[in-house]
């Protein structure tokens, strides 16, 4: 299981992100990003190297407020052909330089994404360790596994991962109050507004 630490990181990721975001096709706020933590949870790495969380967090930059998932990775080390995932690197008040990745191109992150959407991973609490989130919900758990190879696309309306010889695993980047398609395999997870209402929306899903 992670273990979470109560320590610093410089940057923070709210700051990293304020950087990265613009830079991706799905974003749809204002030049410089305006961010607050909106939800999230995370998964573990089976091997106990690589973080993973999936963050929300919400934009009021633009004309409107947009709230945003990302799913990022955190490595002791650079990730090998990684560049193009990278969102920045910070220091860890423990474990010291870490490189952080957007986990749609993350072998690990991957893996596990399929693994939740075959109902095979547990959510874990975004700040707590060894905690199960039950809050997060697996609906139409199908077969999803990853070969050696995948291929991402992000598009103006999220990020396609496609895996070799198997289904597409969409990431939902901008997130509306959804409830789950029935009988499409996701994963709905619950966030809360600047305003505190809470809302739930389908974060990953699978199609093919």
């Amino acid at each position: 299981m992670a273990v979470i630490h109560r320590t610093t990181m410089s940057p923070e990721k709210r700051e990293l992100l304020t950087d990265w975001l613009p830079s991706r096709p799905w974003y749809r706020g204002g030049a410089r990003p305006r961010l607050a933590k909106a939800g999230g949870f995370r998964l573990d790495d089976p091997a106990g190297e690589v973080g993973i969380e999936f963050m929300v967090v919400t934009d009021d930059s633009g004309a409107r407020p947009v709230t945003y998932h990302v799913p990022m990775t955190y490595r002791g080390a650079e990730l090998p052909d990684g560049a193009h995932a990278l969102i920045g690197t910070s220091v860890h008040g423990v474990l010291g330089l870490r490189w952080i990745y957007d986990g749609s191109g993350d072998p690990v992150a991957v893996a596990q994404i399929a693994a939740l959407l075959s109902g095979n991973a547990q959510p874990q609490a975004q700040t707590e360790s060894d905690t199960p989130d039950r809050s997060v919900v697996v609906s139409n758990p199908v077969t999803a596994t990853v070969a050696a190879e995948f291929a991402v696309a992000d598009g103006i309306d999220g990020t396609g991962i496609t895996l070799v010889g198997g289904p597409l695993l969409r990431v939902h980047r901008r997130l509306d109050p959804a409830a789950a398609q029935p009988g499409i395999p996701t994963v709905t997870a619950p966030w809360r507004a600047v305003d505190g209402e809470e809302s739930r929306s389908v974060l990953l899903s699978v199609h093919g």
